[in-house]
């Protein structure tokens, strides 16, 4: 079977705010196929800027809250990075990269589709050495 990436129509860079930036993010997620119970907030971190670009951080936090327990026992994190290069004319689309919190891998949306189970992973993670201590 033959996997489509998801993916979205970013905005330009002349025409990119936070704000912009946070919903477009948004609207990533929304393509990925992840189960409803899973809830998730996304915030704007900092702005970072270098020679050649501007990078915009978010994280959305996410966690599996139930009847039961309102409260997660663990969350798993997926860091954004949104580029605005300084060099490349301003009509064309920002560059996003998304990396989890328990990796180094940097992914890109349009390379990638994400998966469900990698939030899973972070948290039974978490979980297990919780209770080691």
């Amino acid at each position: 079977t033959q996997h489509v990436i998801k993916n979205i129509q970013w905005t330009t860079a002349k025409n990119f705010t936070v704000e912009r930036g946070r919903q477009q993010i948004e609207e990533l997620i929304s393509t990925w196929d992840i189960h409803e119970s899973w809830l998730h907030h996304t915030e704007f971190l900092d702005e970072e800027e270098l020679k050649d670009s501007k990078w915009y951080h978010y994280k959305a936090c996410w966690g599996l809250p139930t009847r039961r327990k309102p409260v997660p026992r663990a969350t798993a994190s997926v860091y954004f990075v949104i580029v605005i290069s300084k060099l490349k004319p301003d009509t064309l689309p920002v560059q996003v990269f998304y990396r989890l919190e328990s990796s180094r891998l940097i992914r890109r949306p349009e390379q990638c589709q994400f998966r469900e189970k990698w939030l899973q992973d972070i948290i039974e993670n978490k979980i297990v050495c919780a209770e080691r201590v």
